[in-house]
């Protein structure tokens, strides 16, 4: 089994789609050090998503069950 490529992580050259959680949340991490994630709803996630730059799939494929896995993926990272 190969690990995984973390070089992406930077920001550069990165594309992120909805199947990218770990990746987004690394991303939202860094755009919102200070985010206070008990009070974070599935609106303001999907809109700091969309904000972000390396960020390139369609708006329109995200369902609650997609953000409900990136919000759990946010939280294990804190």
């Amino acid at each position: 089994m190969t690990s995984p490529d973390w070089s992406g992580l930077s920001g550069a050259g990165t594309t992120l789609t909805w199947d990218d959680s770990f990746l987004l949340v690394q991303a939202l991490r860094r755009a919102h050090p200070r985010a206070d994630l008990s009070s974070l709803g599935f609106q303001t996630i999907y809109a700091w998503i969309l904000e972000l730059p390396e960020f390139e799939d369609d708006p329109s494929l995200v369902n609650d069950d997609v953000l409900l896995d990136i919000f759990r993926e946010w939280l294990e990272e804190t």
